[in-house]
This record gives structure tokens, C-alpha cells and sequence, in this order.
């Protein structure tokens, strides 16, 4: 009966889930799809202009900062806490351990604005990631991520600077270099 419920329960979600929710949180330009599962909503501080797209994991619960005009894409895995080494070392004691859990991890995470995480990336408790950032599809996040760094791999690693495009983009569209100076001052 259980597996019928289930197939039951993902045919009518395919039907109404792949919409996207406009003006989320009292954000009138921030939009969050359906079937993004965010935990710990209480924790999650979230800028406008931020799109969240489809099948995203979002714990809040330690404490999460999303940036204004942060796109997070699809299949991302945001965790503020881990206990899989807490469980691994105390096994069946970890149910009953109660405060003290050696190896659980738990830290805030910080997006800063107008960056980029690319799809089926994980960001760790404790990342902090600086505006104007890429996170390349696949990425495994933990610690710091400077302003504009472009970075990928598992775990990820600085191999650019969003600059370097944006300079090369801004001397074809001149006409958005005032624009870009509003958001990162004189980054070029």
C-alpha cells in the first residue's frame, strides 16, 4: 500500500510541483520552486532577486544568508549541520547522546549577492561564499570562497575570476558598466 501512496504522491506532484512561486517570503522578484525542500525556514535569511530553481535540499537550521540576486540552480544540497561521522563513531548511541555528539557538525553558511551555484553542487556548514562568485556544476564548497572567484571541483578550488569575463562583457555592452558599478563598485 505504502509504495502505491508513494508512485501516487509523484504523479500528482509532477502535475503541480514544476511551477514556480513568485515573490516568496515578501520578496516581490525572488522565486523558489515547489520542489525545493527547505528545512529550519526560521533560520534562512534571504535577499530579493534570488532564484532557487527545481529539486534543491536547503537546511537553514544553523543559521543560512542568501544574497540579493543569488541564482541557486537545480539538484544543489545546502547543509548546515552533518552528523554522518557523529553516527558513524557512536553508532546506536547517537539517538540517546542528547548535547554531546563528537564529530556533528553544525556552522551558519553565508551566500554573498549575485552569485552563482551551479547544479548538483553541495555547500557545507560553515561556507562562506563572496559575492559575484561561480560555483561550477559539481562542486563540493567548504570554508571561504573570495569575492568573484570562480570555483569547481570536489572540493572546490578557486580556478578564475569573474572579472575577467565581466570586463570582456562590459566592453561590448558599455551601456551596463553604470549598473555594474552600482552593485560592485569599480571592480575592473
Amino acid at each position: 500500500m505504502r509504495a502505491f501512496i508513494n508512485r501516487l504522491r509523484r504523479r500528482l506532484a509532477r502535475l503541480v510541483l514544476h511551477r514556480m512561486v513568485f515573490g516568496e517570503a515578501g520578496l516581490p522578484n525572488t522565486r523558489i520552486a515547489p520542489s525545493t525542500c527547505i528545512e529550519g525556514e526560521a533560520g534562512l535569511v534571504l535577499g530579493d532577486h534570488v532564484f532557487i530553481g527545481q529539486y534543491n535540499f536547503i537546511d537553514a537550521t544553523a543559521g543560512l544568508v542568501i544574497g540579493e540576486g543569488v541564482q541557486i540552480t537545480n539538484f544543489v544540497s545546502i547543509t548546515t549541520h552533518s552528523s554522518h561521522r557523529a553516527l558513524r563513531v557512536m553508532g546506536r548511541g547517537y539517538v540517546a547522546a542528547g548535547a554531546e555528539m563528537p564529530g556533528y557538525l553544525s556552522a551558519p553558511i553565508e551566500i554573498g549577492a549575485w552569485s552563482f551555484i551551479g547544479p548538483h553542487s553541495l555547500i557545507e556548514p560553515g561556507a562562506r561564499i563572496g559575492r559575484g562568485c561561480i560555483v561550477s556544476a559539481y562542486s563540493q564548497v567548504r570554508g571561504e570562497v573570495p569575492d568573484f572567484a570562480i570555483v569547481a571541483g570536489q572540493p572546490a578550488r578557486v580556478i578564475g575570476d569573474v572579472r575577467e569575463r565581466d570586463a570582456k562583457l562590459l566592453a561590448d555592452h558599455p551601456e551596463l558598466a553604470a549598473h555594474y558599478r552600482e552593485r560592485f563598485g569599480d571592480q575592473r
